[in-house]
């Protein structure tokens, strides 16, 4: 992937727009616009969450600090590109005293620590360039730093066979055309292809444009 095209899928997370990031798009954009309300991701994220915990694309850390960890001393450790990002999500769940690494999640991720039982990659592969396919290849990537078993999900925006209002339209041709979303490709179809791929026990399920995922890495995968 071309760095610029990385660089723009991060570059709107600035220290400003990260304190309106919650109310504007966790609580605005994905009720009114996107038709799947915050509290459907939380849901998501409280179903497969475990207490040996990767996530990458922290975002505000808005999930980790209201999702209740299965164990008392969770595991959890921060993976973005963006430094503001990890910053903010980093101090917000400071109780559970996270691990942060920053890296890009296109290119093979250098990291040496314990095995994770499971990955979230919530509001993530919208924002990555090119399509499902190649967009994929953060999978090959993460999965080597997953125990067999793990869980693995999270939510993307939909572009096609989804129902977008004028306003959703509106708002994700603009997104596209500044390069904060690459998903003007993206459908169920191929995020269920990409996962399937590398996945077992794959669900996509559609909430307004949204798609909510998850799999399993498989029995037989090897983490060495």
């Amino acid at each position: 992937m071309h760095k610029d095209a990385v660089h723009a899928g991060q570059s709107a997370y600035t220290p400003f727009s990260l304190k309106l990031y919650d109310q504007a798009v966790l609580g605005l954009s994905c009720r009114w616009v996107w038709k799947c309300p915050s509290r459907s991701l939380l849901a998501h994220y409280q179903q497969h969450i475990s207490g040996n915990h990767l996530d990458v694309g922290v975002g505000t850390g808005y999930f980790l600090d209201k999702v209740r960890f299965p164990v008392s001393s969770p595991r959890v450790v921060l993976m973005d590109l963006n430094p503001n990002s990890l910053s903010c999500c980093a101090q917000r769940i400071a109780r559970y005293q996270p691990q942060v690494h920053r890296c890009n999640a296109l290119v093979p991720v250098v990291f040496t620590g314990e095995r994770f039982d499971s990955l979230a990659m919530n509001l993530l592969l919208h924002c990555l360039p090119g399509r499902m396919e190649e967009k994929g290849v953060v999978l090959d990537n993460l999965l080597p730093l997953l125990n067999p078993g793990a869980a693995v999900f999270g939510a993307t925006l939909l572009h096609d066979g989804v129902e977008r209002s004028s306003l959703a339209k509106g708002l994700m041709w603009f997104y596209n055309r500044k390069g904060i979303f690459t998903n003007a490709a993206d459908s169920d179809a191929s995020l269920a292809r990409a996962l399937d791929s590398c996945l077992v026990n794959v669900q996509v399920r559609v909430e307004g444009c949204m798609a909510l995922f998850s799999g399993q890495v498989p029995a037989s995968h090897s983490s060495t």
